[in-house]
């Protein structure tokens, strides 16, 4: 059985919740990623910012990255998977609300990430296919069940 270990992209890099958007953006652009999950003092997942995240609630609001933290825009409890658990499960989490990258979780601690980059290299491309048409699917209705 493949698990979410096996397909994720380890060595994530946090970014604590008083860390400023600043911060944050040179993180994404040093990495060369779009979004990073946001940790608290706790070393425990409380959100996950995007660039997106950053110019759109920040920037074009006329908030100063230099000063809005990353807890400022953590809302709501992100979506995860077990590092146990198989790649099915991991599809249907993604597919069902409609989420581009998944925090994988051992010990309630980030170990990885799953974008769907690492789905498409690591599942059968059928499977890829339909995985990539329900994210993709117009998103005025209800999430694909």
């Amino acid at each position: 059985m493949t698990t979410a270990r096996d397909i994720m992209h380890a060595g994530i890099t946090c970014v604590g919740e008083n860390e400023t958007l600043r911060d944050a953006a040179r993180m994404m652009r040093d990495q060369n990623i779009g979004a990073l999950p946001i940790c608290g003092d706790d070393d425990r997942l409380h959100g996950m910012i995007t660039d997106r995240d950053i110019v759109v609630m920040c920037v074009a609001t006329g908030g100063d990255p230099a000063t809005m933290t990353a807890g400022e825009l953590a809302q709501g409890k992100p979506f995860t998977i077990d590092a146990n658990a198989d790649v099915e499960r991991v599809l249907e989490t993604m597919e069902t609300h409609r989420i581009h990258r998944l925090p994988v979780l051992d010990d309630r601690r980030v170990v990885g990430m799953i974008s769907e980059a690492d789905v498409a290299r690591h599942v059968p491309e059928q499977r890829v296919g339909e995985f990539v048409e329900v994210l993709c699917a117009e998103l005025t209705g209800p999430p694909a069940a």
